[in-house]
């Protein structure tokens, strides 16, 4: 995905002389395309990312089009004050781009993973977020981020994530893909979670369970309108994130489900757990597997008794069915 991200930034700047990009001492092989294409809008500010965010706030105010990088704690929650005080009070025009979202540097520890951050980007007022499912989202996005103004977050990937889409999807910040059709069960998917949720979705059709897939590349504005149609048209809705299960994705279907009266699907969440995690490994160790999206997603669809217990964080929250 960072390929992607870096590959589309430049094409942008060069037709658009506004455009900056800035990194906290981070990004040796991926950014320097964009370096020495572009010496005078490029800064590498080093390693403090509140100086960063100041620096970009500043440059926003006067007319640029500000990108900052760095890993997915980093530019986020070590600099939330300034992201909230001097990116979105003024609705400046600095978009974040974080790699490394989820468990990706999970040998790294809890320091280095993402978590947490999806949820506070939401909570703060102007900001845009955006966990692209592939490198043609993460293209897509990064042209459409470049266009809306005012504060985007992007959570990328690290590298060599497979592209999922077969064709180019269309892509608009606010409306999910529509990945996989289906009629029983509607399987939502943000960020790297995308390709695991749909082979699980294919695992489904085999035994009889036709999942709808929706990829939920914004998680703000979420896509109400795709939830609902879900809610209305399947008897079960899971999500499915590499991000705590407060304050994520699912907790903003959760919100929409919760004021929708036309229906009342069941409905579960998939994600990391509230709590510290004190395990260090592989991103494919330390995160849910299509092989626990099939399960949960067989048992909420009512056509299994429950799986085993695998030590996936599973916050489960089941409303009458249909």
């Amino acid at each position: 995905m960072r390929t992607a991200f870096i590959n589309t930034l430049c094409e942008l700047a060069a037709v658009d002389g506004r455009i900056w990009l800035l990194t906290g001492d981070l990004g040796y092989s991926v950014l320097e395309r964009f370096r020495d294409a572009f010496p005078q809008r490029f800064i590498n500010v080093g390693v403090a990312e509140q100086n960063m965010m100041g620096v970009a706030a500043g440059l926003a105010r006067c007319g640029k089009v500000v990108f900052t990088y760095s890993i997915a704690n980093f530019p986020t929650l070590r600099c939330l004050e300034q992201i909230r005080n001097d990116v979105c009070y003024h609705n400046g025009n600095v978009k974040i781009i974080a790699v490394g979202g989820g468990y990706a540097y999970g040998p790294q520890g809890y320091t280095h993973h993402g978590l947490e951050e999806l949820a506070v980007l939401r909570a703060l007022p102007n900001m845009t977020v955006v966990a692209p499912g592939d490198p043609t989202e993460a293209r897509l996005a990064t042209q459409a981020i470049a266009r809306h103004d005012g504060p985007c977050y992007v959570r990328l990937g690290k590298a060599g994530e497979p592209i999922v889409h077969p064709t180019e999807p269309a892509f608009e910040l606010g409306q999910a893909i529509v990945a996989r059709p289906g009629d029983d069960i509607t399987l939502i998917a943000t960020g790297s979670m995308l390709k695991d949720t749909l082979a699980a979705a294919e695992r489904l059709s085999g035994v009889g369970v036709s999942a709808r897939v929706l990829s939920m590349h914004t998680l703000k504005p979420l896509d109400a309108d795709a939830v609902c149609a879900a809610a209305s048209e399947t008897a079960a809705i899971l999500t499915v994130e590499e991000h705590s299960i407060t304050g994520g994705l699912g907790s903003a279907v959760a919100d929409v489900l919760a004021a929708f009266d036309d229906a009342h699907p069941r409905f579960a969440k998939l994600g990391t757990p509230d709590r510290v995690c004190h395990r260090i490994g592989s991103q494919a160790y330390l995160r849910a597997s299509a092989d626990d999206i099939f399960d949960r997603a067989l048992e909420l669809s009512g056509a299994a008794s429950a799986p085993p217990d695998r030590g996936i964080a599973v916050n489960v929250t089941e409303q009458v069915p249909r």
